[in-house]
């Protein structure tokens, strides 16, 4: 089925006016990581190389719990889109009204529990890790030099992982722009610490990475605090709040959120285990050539950024319109978000590519460095688009509530098929870093088309009225 341009425009306004705040807010998360690799990279290659290996590690903990808190966006995102509905409707009754403000308090309280779990979960899976950096295969210096550094971001992820539950639950209301304006100003922050701290200015004495470690924590402290102020002092957000009763934590709401957040938290930790094996794997071969990859992987980051924050307004839009019973503007937006990241990945592989010769030296002079890392970046920009493929694929099925299948395609792709053939591309094949970018091309343009195929097929069943439970 085809749709003129001027029936599909009205989308795209939405769509943007919900993603553009979500995008300043990841680009601004991304930023900090940039800005810490550039002040770091002209500390010393050993610091960058440093904060990239203790980072891959780090985040493969942290995009699990964040892709599982992320549960709770297309839940809350349902119920507000049923509120809408109802408010909207002359004769439903104020009962009905309340009773769904109950609904969305209710997975306030049981998100905040859930959350509460994820974190400890993942300072569980962290901390040991700080005794054992010297099982990863690095050069003795850099896993020296990343230690500390380490404990401070794992620190970090306590503060970090309640801002994001409190971004989730607010983007779920349709609300993008609270978390924009926190990010923003907790990353300048950050920028500023890392100055200090870093290069040692006012003061203070010249830490490297562990500068950069301290300015992380403070930055991410802060972020929760602000959140919650904000949310308690516009009325219609406190009063979700004010509803909250001890009875609404329930272990059945706990098992849905469970439910839905687990196998996006899987879905997302199988792409962020592929990207940390990567690094302990091109860790192997020199600390050039892993300082290398990781300027290529902050460009790639930096980029994605676009694809997830319009992915994180397409579950937005899509739960919302689920929740108004509007199919046909589940499908137009949905087909909406795939222009525009289309779009924002052509302007992304573009920079990179005809950008190849001159980003390396934002990050570093190290003639060993250069010349690797510019080669990356020509495979890094083709990977934009079966990376913003399958990230607005997966956004996409959490707006349906879909996520069992997904979990179960990224696995074999990300792990199944990019890992072994990453491995074989790299050292047998002797392709070296180049390698297992190439390998990170082929297994994710298979989630970008099955994830499309599944979408479509899951809209079809539910215009029929024969969509299978999630």
């Amino acid at each position: 089925m085809t749709y003129s341009f001027r029936e599909i425009l009205p989308y795209y306004r939405r769509n943007l006016k919900v993603a553009m705040p979500v995008v300043l807010t990841q680009l601004g998360a991304a930023l900090v990581g940039l800005f810490d690799s550039i002040m770091v990279g002209h500390y010393g290659t050993t610091d960058l190389a440093a904060v990239s290996f203790s980072n891959a590690i780090f985040f493969t903990v942290m995009v699990f719990s964040m892709g599982a808190i992320m549960g709770i966006t297309p839940l809350v995102g349902h119920a507000h889109g049923r509120l809408e509905k109802l408010r909207s409707e002359s004769d439903e009754s104020a009962e009905a009204v309340a009773q769904q403000h109950e609904k969305i308090a209710s997975y306030l309280g049981n998100g905040l529990v859930y959350a509460g779990l994820i974190c400890l979960v993942s300072f569980a899976l962290l901390a040991p890790c700080i005794g054992l950096l010297d099982w990863f295969g690095q050069e003795p210096v850099v896993v020296a030099c990343a230690r500390p550094y380490y404990i401070l971001i794992v620190l970090s992820i306590l503060p970090f992982l309640l801002f994001c539950f409190c971004k989730q639950f607010l983007e779920g209301l349709g609300n993008t722009i609270v978390a924009m304006v926190i990010t923003i100003c907790c990353n300048l922050l950050n920028i500023l610490l890392n100055w200090v701290l870093i290069f040692g200015h006012w003061g203070f004495r010249a830490m490297g990475a562990e500068g950069a470690g301290w300015a992380t924590l403070i930055s991410r402290m802060l972020m929760p605090v602000c959140f919650l102020a904000a949310m308690f002092v516009r009325r219609e957000w406190r009063r979700y709040f004010g509803l909250l009763r001890g009875r609404m934590i329930s272990l059945g709401e706990l098992r849905r959120l469970i439910a839905i957040g687990t196998p996006i938290g899987l879905q997302s930790f199988c792409e962020a285990f592929l990207f940390t094996a990567s690094f302990v794997i091109i860790g192997w071969i020199n600390k050039e050539t892993l300082a290398a990859h990781h300027i290529a992987n902050q460009m790639a980051d930096l980029t994605f950024m676009l694809a997830l924050g319009i992915g994180a307004a397409t579950t937005i839009r899509v739960s919302h319109q689920l929740g108004h019973g509007d199919l046909h503007a589940v499908r137009m937006a949905s087909r909406a978000s795939v222009h525009l990241c289309l779009l924002m990945n052509t302007i992304g592989a573009a920079i990179m590519i005809f950008g190849r010769n001159y980003i390396p030296y934002i990050f570093t002079d190290d003639p060993a460095v250069v010349p690797i890392a510019s080669q990356l970046l020509v495979i890094a920009g083709t990977l934009q688009y079966v990376d913003g493929l399958q990230c607005i694929g997966a956004a996409m099925l959490r707006g349906i509530q879909d996520v069992r299948v997904p979990m179960r395609i990224a696995m074999i792709a990300y792990i199944g098929v990019a890992l072994p053939l990453g491995l074989l591309l790299t050292f047998p094949v002797g392709l070296g870093a180049k390698g297992m970018w190439i390998s990170f091309v082929i297994a994710l343009a298979i989630p970008a088309v099955l994830y499309h195929i599944r979408f479509n097929k899951q809209l079809k069943r539910m215009e029929y009225g024969t969509k299978t439970s999630i």
